[in-house]
């Protein structure tokens, strides 16, 4: 059952940086002007979700 839960894990972490990276990505068409406040943003989103989804397969893998 372990690798099921990591799976579900890092198939959420990749639907939740496809997300930000869409609004982003987004945000940057509409005012490009202020594209580097939106990738640093982007930057730190992902580096969460990532670890978030990395704590989330060593806790399954362990069980």
């Amino acid at each position: 059952m372990s690798p099921i839960g990591a799976g579900i894990a890092v198939l959420g972490a990749g639907i939740g940086i496809g997300l930000a990276a869409y609004g982003a990505l987004t945000g940057m068409a509409r005012q490009p002007e202020i594209a580097g406040k939106f990738q640093t943003a982007m930057i730190i989103a992902g580096a969460l979700v990532e670890g978030v989804a990395l704590f989330a397969v060593v806790v399954c893998l362990m069980k």
